[in-house]
């Protein structure tokens, strides 16, 4: 895809005053980084950190039967999503494997669904969704509403803070995973107490035409509270050291949630739902690959996406998410490797430039907030 092609959100012009270094994602042209990545991240983890998330999608699941709709194609068990409650689940494959990781947003009024899905699969989805409502033949509706919705978050211990400066609405007594309609520098939202670093926050859903309005007012009530556009860069590192999964590394259409250690999303009891069988199969076996965090223990570079991991020399599975990190000032990554070699405290190997290096297992997330 070449730049002429890169679709842009309604922030662009905002990235591009602040100085952001631009690079194509997903068929967007996103901001990486600002100030750098490692001061990006800190700012999140120690102030607060705002994100333009323009690029993902939503879709509209509405009608009398969507609920019943969204059992079929969902791992997660919907019928427990009260009004304007939330939950992570996933769009399973016939085979057991992985189509996306989602939210589902249960609608404040009861009247239906919103699922946000990733950037990268958005098309995808989109026709997977329409292609599951005909076969169902059930009285739903899915309808995208990418192109009408904004989507900006707000993480980090001054998070509520900032954005409690700009609405009367009891935002702070949302729950967490949960949302609510409120007005945001007078621009009718929906806020959910969601995210994807491991801090609190907000996940701000207004009309797309409003998303400008929103993040300026934001940046200017934060600015004295430190307040910090978050690019690509730092996202990665704060998803990594929260263990929130990213598809296409620790997810797939070739990786249950079993194996990649999801398998609380999974709520098997529910009734039938699409590639229900394969997944209770692996789980009752045991799988044989299962996902494991690890830091590296002598001095190495960061490990990265598909580098090799052994025993002893030996290859045993792949990276599927490392880097350097900056809230434990040490290398870390996600793997997922045969199940026999898994177990925290066990040792490992990373191959990194042709070069075994040592680490070892430890208990995952990397990183927890403090009282969470």
């Amino acid at each position: 895809m070449t730049d002429e092609n890169l679709v842009r959100t309604p922030l662009y012009e905002r990235h591009q005053q602040l100085g952001a270094k631009l690079i194509p994602f997903a068929g967007y042209e996103m901001p990486v980084q600002y100030t750098g990545i490692i001061a990006e991240h800190n700012a999140v983890r120690q102030q607060a950190g705002l994100f333009d998330l323009g690029h993902m999608g939503q879709v509209d699941v509405s009608g009398p039967q969507a609920l019943d709709y969204l059992q079929r194609i969902t791992t997660n068990d919907v019928s427990q999503l009260v009004p304007g409650q939330a939950h992570y689940s996933m769009l399973p494959n016939p085979q057991g494997g992985v189509i996306d990781d989602i939210l589902i947003y249960r609608r404040p009024g009861g009247d239906g669904y919103m699922v946000v899905i990733n950037a990268s699969n958005h098309a995808r989805d989109v026709a997977w969704m329409k292609q599951q409502e005909a076969a169902l033949a059930l009285n739903a509706g899915v309808r995208d509403i990418s192109d009408e919705t904004g989507m900006i978050a707000i993480q980090g211990p001054n998070a509520v803070a900032i954005t409690k400066t700009l609405t009367s609405d009891p935002i702070e007594s949302i729950p967490y995973y949960a949302w609510d309609k409120a007005s945001v520098a007078r621009v009718p939202v929906l806020i959910a107490r969601t995210g994807y670093t491991g801090e609190d926050g907000f996940e701000i859903y207004p009309a797309i035409d409003q998303a400008t309005t929103i993040w300026d007012a934001l940046m200017a009530a934060g600015a004295d509270k430190g307040l910090q556009p978050i690019g690509l860069g730092a996202r990665d590192t704060l998803r990594l050291e929260a263990r929130m999964p990213l598809y296409g590394q620790e997810l797939s259409d070739t990786i249950s949630p079993i194996e990649a250690g999801l398998g609380w999303a999974v709520k098997l009891d529910k009734g039938d739902f699409i590639g229900r069988e394969h997944i209770a199969a692996i789980k009752e076996q045991g799988p044989k690959r299962k996902a494991v965090g690890f830091r590296t223990t002598e001095r190495s570079g960061a490990p990265r996406t598909h580098y090799p991991v052994g025993v002893n020399g030996s290859p045993v599975g792949e990276v599927t998410s490392g880097a350097f990190s900056p809230t434990l000032g040490e290398n870390i990554g996600l793997a997922l490797i045969e199940a026999e070699s898994a177990g925290v405290g066990k040792p490992l190997q990373v191959e990194i430039r042709g070069k075994w290096i040592d680490a070892e297992q430890i208990k995952m997330p990397f990183y927890k907030r403090p009282g969470a």
